[in-house]
């Protein structure tokens, strides 16, 4: 199969996360037509996992996988030099399409263990793979794709997303005395947290955090009865030790804890570069698929942006990539 023409039809399926259901009926047909045995799982709605196997007695001891679902905008493909661009060229419906190209050559030469996991929702949560979780059937080992530049992943941070929440109370500005600011509170908590020591990691650095959203108030002429903040921390180690430093802000604010996807340090093979990654995958939430690994074309950068792109010939070397990788996993 051409993983080219293969992306470029998935990527012109508008699948922004909550709205995959196209591009999962379309996957699973198109699997089929390959000669693999399919399973779909559904998510919500119409939203489902999609589950490929060589045949419908095999089983796979390695698993390439995937998700499907994109950021917004959606924008569809188009080729420019050894450029494809489009939404979800590199993150991560090319890395898709290798995938798929690389099982149906290793299904081609008689190799019935390699099997393929594509889900929905990684971009909000990753409620596809907390559900492909509850059906993993005995596989040893999990690829996951993400665009790491073609290199194996050693690890990746995990997130602790938290909001920040301050009551104060409403009075007119021209009697501020009267009031009390919620947004001078939350102020205040966040110039606290800039101080605050966070944890480290020899492998992975230190925590670092972005102050992503902030609101509050109700009027320019009137001292604010609240005010929020949401923190996302990329996180190297135990969230325990990062809630713990926050805790001294709660004098000031309250604290909701929202998010906690732990970091992962995975396996990697012989013949790869290896790099350390910042963001987080599925990976945490497919645990009972196997031992994990992380690979893909592509880069992280520019992902999730309008020139989102993969290189052609990166991405019909990370065919060949794969098809080594599972190769080197099933003779280890």
């Amino acid at each position: 199969m051409d993983p080219v023409a293969f992306a470029r039809e998935l990527i012109d399926i508008d699948s922004t996360t909550g709205r995959e259901g196209e591009a999962s009926r379309w996957l699973a047909r198109h699997l089929r037509e390959l000669g693999f045995a399919v399973t779909e799982q559904p998510v919500d709605g119409d939203r489902a996992n999609v589950v490929a196997i060589a045949n419908s007695t095999s089983t796979p001891l390695v698993v390439l996988s995937t998700h499907f679902d994109c950021v917004p905008p959606f924008f569809a493909s188009r080729v420019e030099g050894d450029r494809l661009y489009g939404r979800g060229a590199c993150d991560a419906k090319g890395i898709l399409a290798a995938q798929v190209a690389a099982a149906d050559r290793l299904r081609a030469e008689g190799e019935t263990r390699v099997g393929l996991l594509f889900v929905v929702g990684e971009e909000r949560g990753s409620d596809g793979a907390k559900l492909a979780n509850e059906i993993a059937d005995g596989s040893r080992f999990l690829v996951n794709g993400e665009p790491t530049e073609s290199r194996l992943g050693a690890a990746t941070r995990g997130i602790l997303r938290l909001k920040l929440q301050a009551e104060g109370r409403a009075a007119h500005s021209s009697f501020p005395e009267l009031g009390v600011s919620a947004i001078d509170k939350l102020l205040d908590a966040l110039m606290q947290l800039r101080s605050l020591p966070l944890p480290d990691d020899p492998a992975l650095g230190r925590t670092h955090y972005s102050v992503g959203l902030i609101s509050g108030g109700v009027a320019p002429n009137v001292v604010s009865p609240s005010a929020e903040a949401e923190v996302m921390f990329r996180t190297v180690g135990d969230a325990g030790e990062v809630r713990r430093a926050v805790a001294a802000l709660e004098s000031r604010v309250a604290i909701e804890h929202v998010l906690d996807v732990p970091p992962v340090k995975m396996k990697v093979v012989p013949g790869f570069d290896t790099a350390v990654f910042p963001y987080t995958t599925d990976i945490p939430f497919l645990t009972a698929w196997g031992e994990p690994l992380l690979f893909g074309p592509g880069s992280v950068h520019v992902a999730h942006t309008a020139d989102e792109f993969v290189s052609i010939g990166e991405l019909h070397a990370a065919v060949n990539s794969y098809v080594r990788i599972a190769k080197g996993l099933l003779n280890s």
